[in-house]
């Protein structure tokens, strides 16, 4: 692909490219020359804390996350601080399950030169009041990298209205393969950065002595692609395009507002984060009774309701609500409120279990 000039090759490398400027639509991205293909969103922040991290960080420089971050904005920020000597810094949350703004702007310094968090907590499902925040850490010279991959599939997604510098999501959680992801950055800074990984299809000229860089997004593109993934991808904005992303957020909403009262009249279910649906998304995360998360997911796995168990790669934020591990529901366009009933009928078919 990109290299062959046979008609397969030629159409090959076609739909891949027009799946990139799918993309860059969906997000509303300045230019499709702004889209970055990787595996996930996870190598998206991996890559980002690798070249514009350790290009930029130094000894002293303070990066700030939330505490409801996911691993995966956060393990790659304690390598870049290790590496740099730069601070990792974190704003807290709220009894609630909200961003404490009030502590989020006194931890603005001009010392910060990064602030990294989720668009949507996938513990939570909070959505944070993103623009403003942004707003505040621009102020002070930092730049931001929003963690999208909740929020992406769930939300209308404007790059430029929000005011990002970079954006990370994945294409299995809106309905493409697996095995695709996007960085989506401005021009500008991708095209300072490094680098992540080196080889065929990412250079402009090769010698025994140096090298030059092929131009964004393909500097980034080691090897060969993932062809198949990023046109599947490609299909799935064709389809949530067509659904149109205000309805899939309002047929969620109306769905989690179900599942909020529904569930919270559930005798021993405690529901985690808020219970406000305008500032939440399909994420539900619960515990019940004294059954172990795990063990509850296998009982409702009998009753065809599959739920995630355990931290959710979220180990920190559960510490910090005293809470080992929880269980979630995760609803999108294709569930409706009779789920949310068979939920509950499963979950007091459990407690019947674990009360014999």
């Amino acid at each position: 692909m990109h290299r062959g000039i046979y008609d397969l090759s030629e159409k090959a490398s076609q739909a891949y490219e027009q799946a990139r400027k799918k993309v860059g639509r969906f997000i509303n991205a300045n230019s499709w020359r702004e889209i970055v293909f990787t595996r996930n969103a996870t190598e998206s922040l991996n890559l980002l804390s690798w070249t514009w991290g350790l290009d930029n960080l130094k000894q002293g420089d303070v990066i700030l996350i939330s505490e409801m971050e996911h691993h995966a904005n956060l393990i790659p920020w304690q390598q870049v601080a290790k590496r740099t000597g730069a601070i990792l810094k974190y704003f807290p949350i709220t009894p609630r399950g909200e961003i404490c703004l009030s502590a989020y702007k006194q931890l603005l310094t001009p010392k910060v030169k990064l602030v990294a968090f989720t668009l949507m907590s996938n513990v939570l499902g909070t959505i944070p009041p993103a623009k403003e925040m942004i707003e505040q850490a621009h102020a002070v010279g930092a730049i931001v990298v929003g963690d999208g991959a909740q929020s992406v599939p769930h939300l209308p997604t404007d790059v430029q209205d929000l005011g990002l510098d970079f954006l990370v999501f994945s294409g299995h959680k809106m309905l493409g393969p697996t095995g695709i992801g996007v960085l989506w950055g401005k021009k500008s800074l991708l095209e300072n950065m490094s680098p992540f990984m080196t080889g065929g299809e990412m250079i402009k000229r090769v010698s025994y002595q140096v090298s030059d860089w092929h131009e964004v997004p393909w500097k980034f593109e080691a090897g060969t692609p993932a062809i198949a993934q990023s046109i599947g991808l490609g299909y799935a904005v064709d389809y949530l395009n067509k659904i149109g992303m205000e309805n899939v957020r309002q047929h969620e909403k109306e769905l989690v507002t179900y599942a909020l009262v529904t569930l919270g009249q559930v005798e021993g279910l405690r529901i985690i984060g808020s219970i406000d649906p305008d500032i939440r998304g399909g994420a539900v995360t619960f515990t019940f009774e004294d059954i172990h998360p795990h063990d509850l997911a296998t009982l409702l796995n009998y009753e065809n309701v599959a739920v995630r168990a355990g931290h959710h790669c979220a180990q920190p934020l559960h510490n910090k609500l005293g809470l080992t591990a929880t269980t979630r529901a995760s609803f999108y366009i294709y569930n409706q409120p009779s789920d949310v009933d068979h939920l509950v009928e499963a979950l007091e078919k459990a407690r019947k279990v674990f009360d014999t």
